[in-house]
């Protein structure tokens, strides 16, 4: 659900512009995305390595992937966080650019 300030921002957008910016929060969602997926299938994995007895030559290894999956998300979080605001810090710029232009 769109805030209306930005749907008012994307009205003052051209077209490619306007393209650009949804591409690029897709993409950073899809790399969230990736990493919350990573952290899953590692957990998940780490989990069943820990409980099946016939794997408990290599048990330290689910340990680890049970201690990494939340290390996985937490840096997925945070870079999707990160990046998220330096692109809407950007995007606000290009918005103040063309308002300056059109005022001239």
């Amino acid at each position: 659900m769109r805030l209306k300030v930005e749907e008012e921002i994307l009205e003052e957008l051209n077209l490619n512009d306007a393209l650009a910016v949804e591409r690029t929060n897709l993409a950073v969602e899809r790399t969230f995305l990736a990493y919350f997926r990573t952290s899953v299938v590692f957990a998940s994995a780490g989990f069943t390595i820990v409980r099946l007895a016939a794997l408990g030559q290599i048990e330290e290894l689910g340990y680890f992937l049970l201690w990494g999956a939340p290390v996985i998300l937490a840096v997925g979080i945070w870079r999707y966080i990160a990046v998220y605001r330096k692109v809407k810090k950007q995007y606000y710029r290009l918005v103040e650019r063309i308002r300056k232009s059109k005022h001239k």
